[in-house]
Parts: C-alpha cells; sequence; structure tokens
C-alpha cells in the first residue's frame, strides 16, 4: 500500500529547499529479517529505505527501464540512520520518503520510519544524485533531469 500527501510544514528546512511530496509505503516486519536480539536487522532498515525510494520512483513515472533509456541512474552518496526503537517480527511499518531539492548536482532524501501507532523506529537521511552511466560522472542537475521524464515531478517534490 502507499500513498501521496503534500507536506505541511517546513520548519527546520534550510532556505531554497523546495517543499516536497510525503510518500509512504506499508511493510509488515519478516521473521527472516531479525536479528540473534530478535529485532530488524540493521542492514534491512536501509532495504525499507531504498524500497520506498523506489516505489516513490515508480509511482511518479520513473520507472528504472525509463532511467536507463536516458542513461542516469539515482545514486546514494551518503546515508545517516538514526534508531529510535526496535521493530519486531510482525510490525507493521510505513516507510515515508520525501525527496527535498536545493539545487546542485544533488538532492537530500528524508525518511522516517514508524510503527502503526505512530511511534518513529527510525530516520533515515540520504544524499543523492544522478549519475551518467556513459560518463560516469554526476548529472549537473538531476532535478531538471527527472522533471522532463517524470509523468507525475509533484510526486518527487518538483
Amino acid at each position: 500500500m502507499t500513498k501521496a500527501s503534500r507536506d505541511s510544514g517546513t520548519s527546520g528546512d534550510p532556505a531554497g529547499v523546495a517543499s516536497a511530496m510525503t510518500f509512504s509505503v506499508s511493510v509488515m516486519v519478516r521473521g527472516y529479517e531479525l536479528d540473534t536480539q530478535g529485532h530488524l536487522n540493521q542492514a534491512v532498515y536501509l532495504q525499507y529505505g531504498e524500497h520506498a525510494r523506489w516505489a516513490l520512483l515508480r509511482a511518479a513515472g520513473v520507472a528504472q527501464e525509463k532511467l536507463i533509456a536516458d542513461g542516469i541512474s539515482p545514486v546514494t552518496l551518503e546515508t545517516t540512520i538514526k534508531y529510535k526503537r526496535e521493530l519486531r517480527g510482525g510490525d507493521e511499518v510505513t516507510i515515508d520518503c520525501a525527496f527535498e531539492w536545493a539545487g546542485g548536482k544533488t538532492f537530500r532524501i528524508r525518511q522516517e520510519i514508524r510503527k502503526i501507532d505512530g511511534t518513529v523506529a527510525a530516520e533515515i537521511a540520504a544524499i543523492g544524485g544522478l549519475l551518467d552511466l556513459t560518463a560516469r560522472k554526476l548529472v549537473a542537475e538531476p532535478g531538471a533531469r527527472l522533471r522532463a521524464i517524470a509523468e507525475r515531478p509533484d510526486l518527487i517534490g518538483l
């Protein structure tokens, strides 16, 4: 299940950052994703974040095939995770995802993984870019490039 809604606030956001849609994907924590302590393995949080980012791009009409046909691919340059509460097998969570655009070769992605009761289990902040698959360098204006191929650029804050 996925949903998108307009992010209502900008508190804490740097000046010049475009307001983004908040997009959510629901996931149930599966037993095979747990570590020996019975909670979600730390690496799986990254997978949940990646899953939500690709779901958002698909919802915006930016499928992986379209990116490859355009000679570009998203790349992650930096990721920070703040673990807030443990997740256990069977927990239902939503992964929120919002792109932030401030110009230049990079963009930010903010994500929250929340339990059904609203408790934030983790916060993910990432810096990404678009890689030119031929030149193997970052695209100068990733927002403009994505806007040109997206069917719903508003979903990714463009």
